[in-house]
């Protein structure tokens, strides 16, 4: 059994809870958030114990394991005290808002050789896996396009675009992330463009709401990425992939599969009224793997660096947007030979 601290009881702790108290190998132990009450509900709730005491949580004779879902100005300082206390660490993203702080605070884990893992939950959507499998396999060529589209259903409340780090950081980050694992590469350059159509009010705080990225891989292959904050019809996600000899699509996940038939029309079942009914399975899958690793003694993914590479996609895309010019991604760590820029079409 692996023994767990949560540290968070917001809205997306919640989440992790259920998930920690269904799985059969974890025991779950603590739930730490600033509000105390609000950790003794959900601990209640899940049969864990509400701590005030964060060297509790980070107590390693007593809990194996921290989940990291509080809130995001935490996440580096509580994944160093994981890396103090020699803890294995699953942590939601961000690392940190901040780039170079949150390379810091990874290289500072690294050194502690701990096994930590970032949450990018939608690697584990059993469409996506397949996806990237049938990529790996060589089963549609050499990938040359991959577009990929999150369109959420309705602008978050501005208080928490006021903290987000705009639409590249929060939204569009998760869909660097999934560019960089299905290609197996770095993107090596970023043009965004972007507009403010759904809430006006965005642009006060530099951000957008509707945005069009391109990134340019090593070998000349090209991604491009459609995020919108409103869609007005639901929350709309899907992947393709072109390849030299085929093309591999990961379509709209609706809500049911059943079509009814009339005269003259046809009704289908429609998308999911948000961005977590859509992925709510995936952060159980990620759970499991995480356990998995631990208990197999294997390294978990996607990494801290794969958290830290997706972030620096997002620092050249959020650039671009107010540069207007396409701008080079530079990573904390050199690329590998066989990932240098190659500028061929």
């Amino acid at each position: 059994m692996q023994r767990f601290a949560l540290l968070g009881a917001g809205f997306i702790g919640s989440v992790h809870a259920t998930n920690l108290a269904a799985h059969p190998d974890v025991d779950f132990a603590f739930v730490y958030d600033v509000d105390h009450d609000r950790a003794a509900a959900l601990a209640e709730r899940h049969g864990a114990t509400a701590t005030a005491d964060l060297d509790q949580a980070f107590d390693s004779r007593r809990v194996d394991a921290v989940l990291i879902a509080s809130s995001t100005d935490t996440h580096a300082e509580h994944l160093r005290r994981g890396a103090d206390a020699g803890l294995a660490v699953l942590c939601e993203k961000p690392i940190d808002l901040d780039l170079e702080r949150a390379t810091d605070v990874v290289a500072y884990a690294t050194t502690r050789s701990i096994r930590a893992m970032v949450d990018f939950n939608r690697r584990f959507d059993p469409d996506y896996s397949e996806l990237k499998r049938v990529v790996d396999a060589g089963e549609i060529g050499n990938v040359e396009l991959i577009q990929l589209s999150t369109r959420g259903p309705s602008v978050p409340p501005l208080d928490y675009i006021a903290v987000s780090g705009g639409q590249m950081r929060d939204q569009t980050v998760h869909f660097f992330d999934l560019a960089r694992w299905i290609s197996g590469l770095d993107p090596v350059e970023v043009y965004a463009t972007g507009s403010t159509l759904a809430e006006p009010l965005l642009a006060e705080y530099g951000d957008v709401d509707t945005s069009v990225v391109t990134l340019r891989l090593p070998t000349g292959a090209l991604v491009q990425i459609d995020s919108t904050r409103r869609t007005g019809y639901g929350y709309d996600e899907r992947i393709e992939v072109l390849g030299s000899t085929g093309l591999v699509e990961a379509r709209r996940r609706r809500t049911g599969g059943v079509s009814r038939y009339h005269a003259g029309t046809v009704i289908d079942d429609g998308l999911h009224p948000g961005w977590f009914e859509r992925v709510r399975p995936t952060y159980a899958h990620a759970l499991e793997h995480f356990v998995a690793a631990l208990e197999q003694d294997q390294p978990p993914s996607p990494t801290l660096d794969d958290g830290l590479r997706a972030q620096a996609v997002a620092e050249a895309a959020t650039l671009s947007l107010t540069s207007g010019t396409v701008e080079p991604v530079t990573y904390s760590q050199p690329l590998p030979v066989g990932m240098r820029p190659h500028h061929g079409s």
